[in-house]
Formats: C-alpha cells, sequence, structure tokens
C-alpha cells in the first residue's frame, strides 16, 4: 500500500460521522435512505462524507434505481490492516534504546 493511500485512509477516518458509517456497513450493505436516517444528517452532507469514503477505496457503491447503496470494501480494509501491522512489528525489530539519546549534548 502506498504512503498516500495509508495517509488518505488516516484523513477520512479522522471523521466521526465516517466512523459511525463504517460501523453501520459492518452490518452489511445499507442503502443510502437508512444512513440517512441513522445519523441523522442531511443528504449533502452524507453524500459528502460517502465520496470521501469511496475516494479512499474503504466503501464500495453501486446505484439501483434512484438509490444508492453502499457495503464496506474489505480487501482495502485488509491492505490498511497489513500496512498497520506492519508498523507494530517493525516496532519488535528495532532495539530497545530506553534511556539513550539520540543527539549530542549541546547542538
Amino acid at each position: 500500500m502506498k504512503l498516500e493511500e495509508v495517509a488518505d485512509i488516516c484523513k477520512c477516518l479522522s471523521d466521526v460521522n465516517r466512523l459511525r458509517i463504517l460501523e453501520m456497513l459492518t452490518q452489511g450493505q445499507k442503502c443510502a435512505c437508512e444512513l440517512l436516517e441513522e445519523l441523522q444528517v442531511t443528504q449533502p452532507t452524507l453524500s459528502h462524507h460517502m465520496k470521501v469514503l469511496g475516494d479512499c477505496g474503504l466503501v464500495n457503491s453501486y446505484k439501483e434505481g434512484k438509490w444508492q447503496h453502499y457495503s464496506i470494501n474489505c480487501q482495502k480494509f485488509s491492505e490498511y490492516k497489513e500496512y498497520l501491522s506492519s508498523l507494530s512489528s517493525a516496532k519488535k525489530k528495532v532495539k530497545n534504546t530506553a534511556g539513550k539519546c539520540c543527539c549530542k549534548k549541546g547542538e
């Protein structure tokens, strides 16, 4: 996963409403009308959040008639999870340097 993708996902996840939307989508595919009802936001606000979620690849969507349907993109979440895991496993590889300063005193 490219760092730009990770940064976009991190930005996307920094909004409470988008996190709520993702939590709702963990229960399965939802129609925009269901999301609107549960979030109690305006349609333009929901559209903005869904665009952000879609642009970073976390959510898939398709249109059926006049309704938009959304679901979680499990593949993208797996890639993001792998990236985060690589960071935590990298910590294990770094020697413990507790108490050591990385810079010279007086500089």
